[in-house]
């Protein structure tokens, strides 16, 4: 009984008869398939995402300040909401633009630019929270924050459901 052994050749022809059979398979979407996929699978809005961060901080800045009986702490939640929420802001501001949607390199490239600025502005808020919120909790900052930034898994929940 003798044993077939395949060269690095024959696996590779094997390869690519593979993809040829893949890409055979796949066909462009006709207008109606296309609507349908949509409306299967709708796109979320990065403004519905930031409306609830933002309504998420303003609940967590409320309920901080009445547990601690302190305006300061609910402010320092309320500051540290702001560090997610604004530079969200700005990223999708400049990620839903007409010239980002130009091409899919110019949209990669906004992507890069606008996340690089987010990242930016959230370390410059929090450098410079300890001058801007007198005084400052830091804990409860971070719970403020931390919470905001949880939204974005929540959203992930949300992509098979329709706007309401």
């Amino acid at each position: 009984m003798a044993i077939e052994r395949l060269t690095r050749n024959d696996r590779w022809d094997t390869e690519d008869e593979a993809a040829r059979e893949a890409a055979a398979a796949h066909r462009p979407l006709t207008r109606e398939e296309a609507q349908a996929l949509r409306l299967k699978d709708p796109p979320l809005s990065p403004w519905r995402v930031l409306k609830v961060q933002a309504g998420v901080g303003a609940g967590v800045a409320l309920l901080a300040a009445l547990l601690t009986g302190s305006r300061a702490v609910g402010w320092s939640a309320l500051y540290g909401a702001a560090t997610v929420v604004l530079p969200g802001v700005l990223m999708a501001r400049g990620m839903t633009s007409r010239l980002s949607s130009v091409s899919p390199g110019a949209s990669a490239v906004s992507f890069m630019l606008w996340e690089m600025v987010k990242i930016a502005v959230s370390m410059a808020m929090l450098l410079l929270a300890p001058k801007l919120v007198q005084p400052l909790s830091w804990p409860a900052l971070l719970v403020g924050l931390v919470l905001c930034l949880k939204v974005y898994w929540v959203a992930l929940l949300w992509r098979g459901q329709k706007k309401s």
